[in-house]
């Protein structure tokens, strides 16, 4: 279930469940119910997609899930459910990392347009992650001097600077600056720092 991009709602009401999985399977939208926070947690190790939570639950509330998921390190896009009394509680789940927060009763096409735009976000997040770690398997790849040559290039040195670091002459550089843009399949010194960059830029 890791790689589909679902709606996961957590509501312990049945009623609230029935009616969002409704909505949004008449959107075409792929759904999942969890009945509270824990199960959801124990359910899906790292969920694609984005999350949609009551934010009072008997147990487990919003607040806390959104503290679990950060916790573990999953970046879900969380969009919080609040009772009109209770925005502080919403307002505090957007400290926490929630991306939004609906008041209840809402709109059916408010809810729609803020599901799509948590989807959306989830995807281009999962895409970035995905990236980072096809360019990790890329360092990876590379011998222990090459990954210094590497290092060196992203802090802006020059070729001659590298060699007297390294105690290497500037061809022997040459040749391993080379042998890394093969590696990390970069067309450009720009592409390979950006693409170095990107493994240290956060979501």
């Amino acid at each position: 279930m890791s790689g589909e991009m679902l709606v996961h709602v957590v509501d312990d009401d049945l009623a609230v469940r029935r009616s969002l999985a409704f909505l949004l399977a008449s959107d075409g939208i792929p759904v999942r119910l969890h009945d509270s926070a824990l199960t959801f947690l124990e359910a899906v190790a790292h969920p694609a997609g984005c999350l949609v939570t009551d934010v009072r639950m008997p147990g487990l509330d919003g607040i806390e899930l959104l503290r679990r998921l950060k916790a573990r390190g999953d970046g879900l896009p969380v969009i919080v459910m609040t009772g009109h009394a209770d925005v502080p509680l919403a307002v505090a789940a957007m400290r926490e990392g929630a991306v939004d927060f609906i008041e209840k009763p809402f709109d059916d096409a408010v809810f729609l347009a803020a599901v799509r735009a948590a989807l959306e976000s989830g995807r281009r997040s999962a895409e970035r992650d995905a990236a980072r770690d096809e360019i990790r398997q890329r360092v990876a790849a590379l011998s222990e001097r090459e990954r210094q040559v590497l290092d060196e290039l992203v802090a802006g040195k020059p070729n001659k600077v590298i060699a007297q670091d390294l105690g290497i002459s500037p061809r022997t550089v040459e040749v391993y600056r080379a042998n890394v843009m093969a590696k990390m399949q970069a067309g450009s010194l720009a592409e390979l720092v950006r693409t170095a960059l990107m493994i240290d830029s956060g979501r």
